[in-house]
């Protein structure tokens, strides 16, 4: 079968690909890879052991994987906020080109990402892969309506989903996006409905109203499914996916599966072999229970005999929550963040910078530490190099291929020339070299100071520009000395958002919206 073949091509051509620039020939004759992508959910970068050694959480798993794949020290998520960066991950187009130019959806909100856009999943569809999406979604889908006339709220409030017919096929929806298999819910954990949906289809009609209240364990009150038992959330997704990699293997082509964790977002819910475990909170539970189900996934890439010619990535889709209770896990002497300012929401390093882990024995060579500045963005150049497929000018707008890290090619410049970062009130900030420029005040997100603090706010510069190299905290705001770089920075920001794109090509354009996109106003003009 295709994955026996997969592992003899990879034995023969291992060893002498790890010292070469370009591929060898039996390299070039590999069958295409595998494709595992795991997104955690609001897990620090101080949170897995291998990128903080001072961490209080066990992470013997992932630790492992760093151990036999690459580390990138210098990676971050599109968005410090859940449904941006998701956007990101699949379409290689920063999430503030399209219409949520802030915050997050619910689990009623309608699909954000057009049918007709290239994204990881269609690309590998169309160059012969399975594709399966298990987990949360978080990019909005279309529920049926028993009266489309009455489109109700938004979705925070437990009557919002009355109209909603939960017996009808939703709509854009992710096989509607180049999945072959689809299973997941919505929106959040903590977030209605609560309704596994599997190939566009609810796998049980919601029967009753759930609400947790609990300090870590709540969750918004919402219809709920018979079937959905919050507590076993993670480890059912765990479960389906180690299922599909066996039958993936048995298969006659390569497979690519999205994984995208409810956890270690709230509610917090460790099962009962872990709470207590980390000797911190339920959020350290939580993180430990992530890492074990990550060790029996990677355990049954082995036990098919597929792992050679898989590549997986581990990584997070932003900084980690207050939710976890912070103070309490720094009075243990545990701080999610590492040495970074901030967390989740901020536009502060703390927000966006993230574990990002990836293992290809036939590819990558073990033990490889990458300060390469990359994005969470960057997969689909990725998947687009790994299947010899070229991009369009409108696909991938922000994604830069991670292969020449991958090989251990000899690098004449950065892998990307720039990365932006955009906080959950749409703050932004550039990142080059050594230097970030940030187009904002405060935090731009939950930490101080916040963006309605303004008695604090209104005392602060505009702009911040820090040095990450010698101040990885951003303690010391540097705008006022250096203002040649921080009109440089600003220059090629506005460039940025103005071209459509942050990569090569034709200028493309940024999706329209109602009103005027107040946090681009550095550009001195509105979309």
């Amino acid at each position: 079968m295709k994955q026996t073949v997969t592992k003899k091509f990879a034995l023969l051509g291992i060893s002498s690909c790890y010292l070469l620039t370009s591929c060898s020939v039996e390299e070039s004759q590999l069958p295409k890879p595998n494709i595992i992508y795991v997104l955690a959910d609001d897990m620090g970068y101080g949170d897995v052991t291998a990128y903080n050694p001072d961490s209080k959480i066990e992470t013997p798993n992932l630790d492992r994987m760093a151990q036999q794949g690459v580390r990138f020290t210098d990676a971050h998520t599109s968005s410090s906020v859940c449904t941006p960066t998701r956007y990101g991950i699949l379409t290689g187009r920063y999430n503030w080109r399209s219409p949520l130019k802030s915050g997050v959806l619910t689990g009623k909100s309608k699909a954000l990402i057009p049918t007709e856009r290239t994204t990881v999943a269609s690309l590998l569809q169309q160059q012969g892969y399975h594709t399966a999406f298990i987990g949360k979604w978080h990019l909005g889908w279309n529920w049926q309506l028993k009266d489309p006339e009455k489109a109700g709220g938004e979705g925070w409030d437990a009557q919002d989903f009355d109209n909603i017919d939960f017996s009808k096929p939703v709509t854009h929806s992710p096989n509607d996006l180049g999945f072959d298999y689809a299973y997941g819910h919505s929106g959040s954990l903590d977030m209605a409905p609560y309704v596994y949906v599997e190939n566009g289809l609810a796998t049980a009609i919601p029967d009753s109203v759930s609400e947790n209240t609990g300090k870590y364990s709540w969750w918004r009150k919402g219809p709920t499914s018979s079937d959905f038992d919050h507590e076993d959330v993670t480890p059912n997704f765990f479960r389906r996916a180690i299922a599909l990699v066996g039958q993936q293997a048995q298969e006659d082509k390569p497979f690519f599966l999205y994984l995208a964790l409810p956890s270690p977002h709230t509610p917090i819910l460790p099962t009962a072999e872990w709470q207590d475990k980390s000797g911190l909170n339920p959020y350290g539970d939580f993180v430990m229970m992530v890492d074990d189900w990550m060790g029996k996934l990677l355990a049954s890439l082995e036990e098919n005999g597929i792992e050679e010619n898989t590549l997986i990535i581990f990584t997070t889709d932003n900084g980690c929550s207050p939710a976890a209770k912070i103070e309490e896990l720094t009075a243990k002497g545990h701080y999610p963040s590492g040495v970074f300012r901030g967390h989740k929401a901020d536009i502060f390093e703390g927000g966006h910078r993230v574990p990002f882990i990836a293992q290809w024995p036939a590819k990558i060579k073990a033990g490889l530490v990458s300060d390469e500045t990359i994005c969470t963005t960057d997969l689909l150049a990725t998947c687009a190099e790994i299947t010899n497929y070229q991009l369009a000018d409108n696909e991938g707008e922000d994604s830069y291929s991670l292969m020449p890290v991958f090989e251990q090619a000899a690098l004449q410049k950065p892998l990307r020339e720039a990365t932006v970062h955009h906080s959950i009130n749409g703050s932004f900030a550039i990142r080059q070299g050594d230097w970030k420029l940030i187009m904002c005040p405060g935090s731009g997100g939950w930490s101080f100071p916040r963006p309605e603090n303004k008695a604090v706010i209104d005392t602060l510069p505009p702009i911040q520009l820090y040095n990450l190299k010698e101040d990885p905290s951003e303690t010391q705001n540097l705008q006022a000395q250096h203002p040649e770089l921080v009109d440089q920075l600003k220059t090629l920001l506005t460039d940025y958002i103005l071209n459509g794109r942050s990569t090569p090509g034709e200028p493309q354009a940024n999706d329209p919206i109602k009103g005027e996109w107040k946090q681009i106003g550095f550009t001195k003009v509105s979309n």
